[in-house]
């Protein structure tokens, strides 16, 4: 029996994330609390986004909805609080994400300077604009149109648990420590399906929700960041590069599956479902 065992989102693009009970699936990926997945981004003063891929400290950024407010915390520091509501007067600021440029509500010098001075770096943070619709590459998804928001690419990210039960039996086996899952920063994780077995599905259904992975996630440094501490360690990806370079990605080291929402869009998802899979033929 294949369960969904953990629904995770992430506030602020990088920053850590939120484990909920439930969330409404939407196409552009999780919504849940009042805020959505990646519904937030940090950003130079130039508009090029910000990851712990440079700022590891970002590990330590907590957005928690709170009522009609966002608490962000950080260590050491009073909490920003940011209001859910939109803000019409918010001025727009173009900001790029990987090869994409969009519009974006900046959050105003208040925000900018706490971020600024909880990473160390200059910085702005802004917000998805609700009249802004970002869609995905057709490339992986045989023609379907797709969105998200300030994840990467894809509006959701799944993972196996027995993906990373077959990693960590790797790692203890080299003499290394076990890795918690909020390391790859998934937004499903399914129990019930073999190790690696998401990277052959055609599709899974949840409820009323049907869901298709499309793209191998490729792995960067992040998984060697400690979440709890925002402190590079040892990185499992000399590891991963032994069984899980994959060829469709010129050989990038990869675990997990970027994915689309098919059907079912505005749908619930909660802890404990069960779910049925197709096996891609």
């Amino acid at each position: 029996m294949a369960l969904l065992t953990h629904l995770l989102l992430y506030p602020i693009k990088s920053c850590a994330g939120i484990a909920v009970r439930s969330a409404t699936v939407l196409e552009s990926g999780l919504f849940a609390l009042g805020v959505h997945d990646r519904e937030w981004m940090l950003v130079t003063e130039d508009g090029q986004f910000l990851t712990q891929r440079e700022h590891p400290r970002m590990a330590l950024v907590r957005a928690l909805p709170d009522g009609g407010k966002l608490r962000v915390h950080a260590p050491g520091m009073d909490p920003l609080v940011l209001p859910l509501a939109w803000d019409e007067s918010a001025p727009t600021r173009t900001v790029k994400i990987w090869d994409d440029t969009v519009d974006a509500a900046d959050c105003g010098d208040a925000a900018a300077d706490w971020f600024s001075n909880a990473l160390t770096t200059p910085c702005r943070l802004v917000r998805f604009h609700r009249d802004v619709v970002r869609p995905t590459s057709t490339k992986w998804t045989n023609g379907v149109e797709a969105q998200t928001r300030f994840a990467d690419g894809y509006p959701l990210l799944l993972i196996g648990q027995a993906s990373l039960d077959d990693l960590n039996a790797r790692l203890v086996a080299a003499g290394r420590a076990a890795l918690q899952m909020d390391r790859f920063r998934p937004n499903l994780v399914v129990d019930g399906i073999d190790a690696c077995e998401e990277d052959f599905l055609a599709a899974l259904t949840i409820g009323d929700v049907e869901i298709r992975p499309v793209k191998p996630c490729a792995r960067c440094p992040i998984p060697s960041i400690d979440q709890a501490t925002g402190i590079p360690g040892p990185d499992p990806l000399d590891i991963l590069q032994t069984y899980r370079a994959n060829p469709r990605m010129e050989g990038a080291v990869c675990l997990g599956m970027n994915c689309i929402v098919t059907a079912g869009a505005g749908n619930e998802l909660h802890l404990g479902q069960e779910l049925t899979t197709e096996i891609a033929f």
